[in-house]
């Protein structure tokens, strides 16, 4: 069974930063492609960046000026830096796996850590 849980998040003033980690149990953690998304008050969920299996990563729009996703292999871990935070990154964050091939082909969410940047 595939399990992804997030952690990390919390309270911030503007200006700070936040380290977001997601690990993964039950699959493969290579041949994937891992992801991060957020989900506002209100919004849709969006993508915030994507890596893949040979470790290219990509981000939307502004995204890549203050968010950088990286991988720990061996820790089977995903994590995602936000530096510095806005107001606007508050939300639900959400660690996504899209598994292309083979028996637990899908895609799979985390339940998601709270990020809110606040004075």
């Amino acid at each position: 069974q595939v399990q992804l849980v997030e952690s990390g998040g919390g309270s911030v003033q503007p200006g700070g930063s936040l380290r977001l980690s997601c690990t993964i149990s039950g699959s493969r953690f290579d041949a994937h492609l891992l992801g991060w998304y957020r989900q506002a008050p209100g919004k849709e969920r969006e993508v915030v960046a994507t890596i893949n299996d040979p470790g290219i990563t990509n981000y939307p729009g502004s995204m890549k000026e203050r968010f950088s996703i990286t991988r720990d292999s061996s820790k089977r871990t995903v994590f995602l830096q936000i530096n510095p935070l806005k107001p606007d990154d508050t939300g639900t964050y959400y660690c996504n796996l899209k598994i292309p091939f083979g028996p637990a082909r899908g895609e799979y969410w985390g339940r998601g850590t709270q990020v809110t940047v606040s004075s």
